[in-house]
């Protein structure tokens, strides 16, 4: 049984949480996210409080119990204080620079990569760490994956793009036979 499913959602007085049949609006000032459960679960609003239950007892609808009670607290996280992720950049001449809402990095290949920012995402570099801010949990950390992806670090020198407090698995180089 779902111990996530169980627990409730206190939700800030500064959000309007409306729920209308199986989707739940998160407004907060020009922010306005929607969450769809299709169907799958049971929703009570009491108060600031979200609670959910399952519809019935089939193996999916448990699952989607606890599924969709983490995605209703990562809205709720996400419009209060919002999400950070720091990527560092490690490699001589690896470069990172803002230009309106390009990313463009230098990572030693023999073009710069352009990479746009979504909107409602914020990207800042300052001197080889990249930080990406936003309310979208699911955005912030598929945008890091997507830019890690460019040069993932190489076991050897450590060089290429890899997350803030991530341990690199340093491999020896090769040894001469005398």
């Amino acid at each position: 049984m779902s111990r996530i499913g169980k627990l409730p959602v206190v939700v800030t007085s500064d959000i309007k949480v409306t729920v209308d049949g199986s989707i739940i609006t998160f407004v907060k000032g020009s922010n306005s996210v929607d969450l769809d459960t299709k169907g799958n679960v049971g929703i009570a609003l009491e108060d600031n409080t979200l609670t959910f239950s399952t519809k019935s007892d089939a193996r999916a609808d448990r699952a989607f119990w606890g599924t969709y009670r983490a995605l209703a607290a990562n809205i709720v996280v996400g419009l209060t204080t919002g999400y950070m992720k720091q990527l560092e950049i490690n490699g001589v001449g690896y470069r990172a620079a803002v230009n309106g809402s390009i990313l463009n990095l230098q990572l030693g290949f023999s073009h710069d990569i352009n990479f746009p920012i979504p909107a409602g995402v914020e990207v800042s570099v300052e001197k080889n760490v990249v930080t990406v801010k936003g309310i979208n949990k699911q955005e912030i950390g598929q945008i890091c994956a997507e830019i890690r992806a460019f040069r993932p670090p190489e076991p050897y020198k450590g060089k290429g793009v890899k997350y803030v407090g991530e341990v690199i698995v340093r491999k020896a180089g090769k040894t001469s036979k005398k």
